[in-house]
């Protein structure tokens, strides 16, 4: 860890029978096992279980003696929860849920067996690796032990097996573990920006405040030009087909002729090879740019009272060591440093949401311009190659006469270049991705328009939330749209 990286986190969920031989037993190696994973991976590890009697609570108090954090995870509410426990035991639970950091309920409604099994699949769902108490026969219910480990193993999830009777413990796909958090540790690795620009309006830690910068200098400072590189092999290829096209028209027999063509040729071949090369730099690019824009959502938030469930639904190979380190740590500091509901609105609005549309105007005014000439030029070579084929045409059917210069010209030359030069402009507006961008852009100023709106009458913590958690997720999907376009431009 360095002052510019974020923390890696691993989360081990559990699933158990109620009932065991030797708890004392269990309660040894589920201890002695979670002390050997901390020993061997880097990074801080949390709990996630619930609270069923039997190995549910062993485990649990097990990661707690162990200093681990514990997010619980329950399958009914608490008050309909309570109804699968004595009053005695159910004092347990609660005391066992004051130490839990988050809570979270999975079933509202329905039945009880199904809550039960939807509780387990989420548990294998939310870990990196399941630990399973499990004496290796089939469930005897709905979202028993063994449906759990069913469903890590059709998933490929790291598991953990320890046999309830004999205590043996066995790893499986042990293998997978760990590949998403390299990405991470990766980020963490850039070195420091030596400059950078923004805000930290909520104060939140230095270290995010950091890693976030280092990413977005990395990204403004490291991006590979990809488009601009596809621009010059459209060029390359244009120019080539002119020059070919010249020399039969106008019969043109100099020596540098073949050559100049060849020349265009070669080159667009060096400048594809150069592309293709420039694959690693460009998913560094990416990878710098989506951490970056991730980083800056999550720090304008944290200003508010709690964690907002930015990165919930998102589920984006490559980043989830990222969201979840950005989610946990804000969960842990939101109540930290209490702001001011007039000051968390007059900052949001000045610091994200005006910034923002600055941004999205300046953008249009860029794009905007480019696509207007690209098109007049895509119209003025269509209706132009139109014209002058027409016109060979008619000559061709009434033989009139025409001048020979114009016929070299107006015949054999404009209807083969005209075409090509057409295609290669809407070509560009397509590789400049420039229709999508300027309707993007003019969204995203209604979207930032109304959010402003909605903020300033906004006169409750409830409702600044949700206008707020509404903005950034519309930014951070503008963010995945922008990931997904210019991953595909990678690929190719």
């Amino acid at each position: 860890m360095s002052e510019s990286s974020l923390p890696v986190f691993h989360v081990i969920g559990f699933s158990g029978h109620r009932v065991v031989a030797n708890p004392a037993a269990v309660q040894r190696v589920i201890g002695e096992t979670l002390a050997a994973l901390r020993a061997e991976r880097v990074g801080e590890w949390l709990a996630l279980a619930s609270v069923a009697a039997g190995s549910d609570q062993i485990f649990v108090e097990e990661a707690r003696r162990l200093g681990l954090s514990w997010h619980a995870i329950l399958p009914l509410p608490k008050a309909e929860f309570e109804r699968d426990f004595t009053a005695e035991d159910w004092v347990a639970v609660e005391r066992l849920l004051v130490d839990a950091e988050l809570v979270r309920v999975i079933t509202e409604n329905g039945s009880r067996d199904d809550a039960y099994l939807d509780c387990g699949m989420e548990t294998v769902n939310g870990a990196d690796v399941l630990m399973a108490v499990w004496d290796g026969l089939p469930a005897k219910g709905k979202g028993g032990t063994a449906d759990v480990v069913a469903y890590a193993r059709a998933l490929g999830k790291p598991i953990i097996l320890i046999d309830s009777t004999t205590g043996e413990v066995r790893r499986e796909y042990w293998e997978r573990f760990g590949r998403a958090d390299r990405i991470l540790a990766n980020l963490n690795r850039l070195p420091a920006a030596s400059s950078g620009w923004g805000d930290n309006p909520f104060k939140a830690p230095s270290f995010i405040f950091n890693f976030q910068q280092k990413c977005d200098f990395a990204a403004s400072h490291g991006a590979p030009h990809v488009r601009r590189l596809v621009v010059l092999t459209v060029a390359l290829h244009v120019l080539a087909t002119l020059v070919a096209a010249a020399s039969l028209a106008f019969e043109w027999h100099f020596i540098l002729v073949p050559w100049l063509k060849l020349l265009c040729l070669v080159g667009a071949l060096g400048v594809a090879i150069l592309l293709r090369r420039h694959h690693h730099s460009q998913h560094s690019w990416v990878r710098c740019r989506l951490a970056a824009e991730f980083c800056r959502s999550a720090l304008s938030t944290w200003g508010l009272p709690k964690a907002s469930p930015l990165f919930a639904d998102l589920d984006l190979a490559g980043v989830r060591a990222l969201t979840r380190s950005l989610s946990i740590l804000h969960s842990r500091s939101a109540s930290a440093q209490p702001v001011a509901m007039e000051d968390f609105r007059r900052i949001y609005l000045e610091k994200r949401v005006d910034d923002q549309r600055a941004y999205y105007r300046k953008q249009e005014a860029r794009a905007l311009p480019l696509l207007g000439r690209l098109k007049l030029g895509f119209w003025i070579a269509t209706l132009l190659a139109v014209a002058f084929t027409l016109f060979y045409g008619l000559h061709e059917t009434l033989h009139f006469a025409v001048p020979k210069p114009l016929v070299s010209l107006g015949f054999h030359f404009l209807p083969i270049a005209l075409p090509v030069i057409a295609a290669s402009l809407i070509s560009l507006i397509s590789i400049n991705d420039l229709q999508r961008r300027v309707a993007r852009y003019r969204e995203m100023q209604v979207i930032l328009h109304d959010s402003r709106q909605q903020l300033t009458f906004s006169q409750t913590w409830n409702s600044l939330e949700r206008i707020v958690l509404h903005t950034e997720r519309a930014l951070v999907q503008e963010v995945l749209e922008w990931h997904s376009l210019t991953s595909f431009t990678e690929s190719h």
